[in-house]
């Protein structure tokens, strides 16, 4: 089966000087749900800013490489015409318009629909969280972090999406509400078929939804494989997981300060 999404070598500068990315290759199926791990600072928003087109907004340029979603080179494609073939994010801190309310917000994320199709994309939303029906006139500067998180994948739900990119969805909410999201995210690429790149630093969660997963440390991919292989690891369940040889949790500082095996990045 052909990727519908593939980045081949590609490299990531920041300022003509700073590169954040190298030779970073992954590849995902169409109806799939891949995950790409990694602590803060790997690279992670970076590749996913590279496939959206938004580098240039932070100083930013892929200097090397390709992109390709469903044949068509992304390289120097604007962000809206990524978008409208059907790569949608969802950013890292949800990006909510603050001071529009809740359905204001998702109606911008069909601003190409026409008024039929919108009211059809607003009711698929509100069926898939129910609580943001209910605060659909709130303003959304004011909902619980949660709320926020549901209406920026509601959103990007609005636009229709054939991959959705999903940038740290559990990042400072509530165990139960992540629970929640996650169980939408699986019921689309279940129910709908819709594919998945799931950017976490919460690998456990992460590699519990995933078919497959890649791990990314200081702007390269060191590790990749099926979620299952990924989890049964030694050095995944170590410094990702949080597991020692012993199988006692170690804590994040004895990970943090522990040097990564050579052999990942031989």
């Amino acid at each position: 089966m052909s990727a519908l999404l593939a980045l081949s070598n590609v490299q990531v500068l920041y300022d003509h000087t700073i590169e954040a990315v190298r030779d970073v290759s992954l590849e995902i199926e169409e109806g799939r749900i891949v995950a790409l791990l990694g602590s803060n600072g790997a690279g992670k928003s970076t590749i996913l800013k590279a496939i959206s087109g938004i580098l240039g907004q932070e100083d930013g340029e892929i200097v090397g490489g390709s992109i390709a979603f469903a044949g068509h080179d992304l390289r120097r494609a604007s962000p809206a015409s990524i978008v409208a073939r059907g790569l949608v994010q969802v950013p890292e801190g949800r990006a909510l318009f603050a001071t529009l309310t809740v359905e204001e917000n998702l109606v911008m994320g069909g601003y190409g629909l026409s008024r039929a199709d919108t009211e059809t994309g607003l009711e698929e939303v509100y069926s898939l969280f129910p609580r943001v029906r209910e605060r659909r006139g709130q303003i959304s500067g004011y909902l619980s972090g949660g709320e926020q998180q549901m209406v920026a994948i509601g959103r990007a739900i609005m636009a229709k999406p054939r991959l959705l990119m999903l940038d740290e969805p559990s990042l400072g909410l509530a165990p139960q509400i992540i629970d929640s999201i996650f169980d939408t995210i699986v019921g689309l690429n279940g129910s709908r078929g819709l594919t998945v790149l799931l950017v976490e630093q919460n690998a456990q969660l992460a590699l519990s939804v995933a078919s497959r997963g890649y791990i990314i440390e200081n702007g390269r991919i060191v590790l990749d494989g099926m979620a299952e292989t990924l989890r049964t690891n030694p050095d995944v369940q170590e410094f990702y997981l949080g597991f020692g040889t012993s199988g006692t949790r170690k804590s994040m500082r004895d990970v943090k300060h522990y040097k990564r095996r050579k052999r990942w990045l031989s």
